[in-house]
């Protein structure tokens, strides 16, 4: 075991697949000689090789056909986008070919791309370097989607899907890449957020997709997140004293909705949190299958903290971003609602 960030349990899990299976590639912008923009994949080219780590064009759609052209033909690629906010031009071969392959070809073709991309604010990168397009991609047939929220998920998590003869989306929260914050981003970490940094192991290991897990008990109100929004509803719990029973999504789709189900008939309450814009994001959706499953359970309407819908802003990135304030505010009025 060793003390990992996000962005070395990454990288860590990429250096055990490309040494322990052959078919397992990288391509990406810059993935290669300068190890990627954030480091993920430092090192991976010198140590397997310019034919298994690619460094490809400024194409992102060229990427992802290419990748999907790797899979076909027997490779298990790891297509890096380098922002989430770059992966429209790549968008009609996600949707068009990679999820629907299977589906057309009758099962008789696949590609298992992993499809890497780093999303969310925290990096004051403004509107084209901070969106969190997770929930158009849950949308789509044929697709995983899975987005951590600390190390030793994102390693398990990332082998599994590479594993995997699914393609998947893999997003990755840039603000909780290098380790803990308090869920107040102008303050120095404080001890409860420390599951952004922890023991990873060495070596292989995988956690199963399509499984959240229950990173907090509790018996006041349950409120279901994922990725950098996890360590803010456990920071603004905290502070607000309130018994919360805290579920980390992981796997958005498919969605682990007996897990959910369970946690709010024990409550009785429900807030969702995640950092993309509220109309239309995924917590729609999770408010929608809580509504379906736990009316008759629900002593107060379900709450959600999101961002807000509006183009990412740079100046006001911290107003934007759902804080712990936001939080303790929609925990108070689900708390006081008869």
């Amino acid at each position: 075991m060793a003390q990992m960030n996000m962005i070395q349990a990454l990288n860590s899990a990429m250096d055990v697949m490309l040494d322990r299976d052959r078919s397992v590639v990288i391509i990406g912008e810059d993935v290669g000689y300068f190890g990627g923009v954030f480091r993920c994949t430092d090192g991976l080219q010198r140590k397997y090789g310019e034919h298994r780590v690619i460094d490809a064009p400024i194409a992102e759609g060229g990427i992802v056909a290419t990748a999907i052209g790797m899979g076909v033909n027997g490779l298990r690629p790891i297509a890096e986008i380098q922002f989430a906010d770059y992966i429209y031009p790549g968008f009609d071969q996600i949707v068009s070919e990679l999820a629907r392959l299977r589906y057309r070809s009758a099962g008789d073709f696949w590609s298992p791309v992993t499809i890497r991309t780093p999303c969310g604010g925290g990096i004051r990168g403004g509107q084209t370097h901070s969106q969190s397009p997770e929930g158009i991609f849950t949308h789509v047939s044929g697709l995983r989607v899975v987005m951590p929220s600390n190390p030793y998920d994102a390693k398990g998590l990332l082998i599994s899907c590479i594993e995997s003869d699914d393609p998947v989306v893999f997003f990755e929260p840039k603000r909780i890449y290098n380790g803990p914050f308090d869920g107040d981003p102008d303050k120095p970490a404080i001890p409860w957020s420390t599951h952004a940094k922890g023991e990873v192991p060495d070596g292989h290991y995988t956690i199963p997709l399509g499984l959240a897990e229950i990173v907090e008990t509790g018996s006041e109100i349950t409120i279901i997140t994922y990725g950098t929004m996890v360590h803010v509803s456990q920071a603004a719990a905290k502070t607000a004293g309130i018994d919360a029973e805290i579920i980390d999504v992981r796997s958005l789709a498919p969605l682990d909705v007996d897990t959910l189900v369970a946690s709010v008939k024990k409550t009785g309450r429900c807030l969702i949190v995640h950092e993309a814009t509220r109309f239309s994001g995924f917590g729609a959706e999770l408010a929608a299958t809580i509504q379906e499953e736990c009316f008759w359970n629900l002593e107060a309407p379900i709450g959600r903290v999101a961002g807000w819908d509006t183009p990412y802003p740079h100046a006001f990135e911290w107003e934007y971003f759902p804080g712990q304030k936001r939080v303790i505010a929609a925990l108070s009025n689900i708390m006081e609602a008869k």
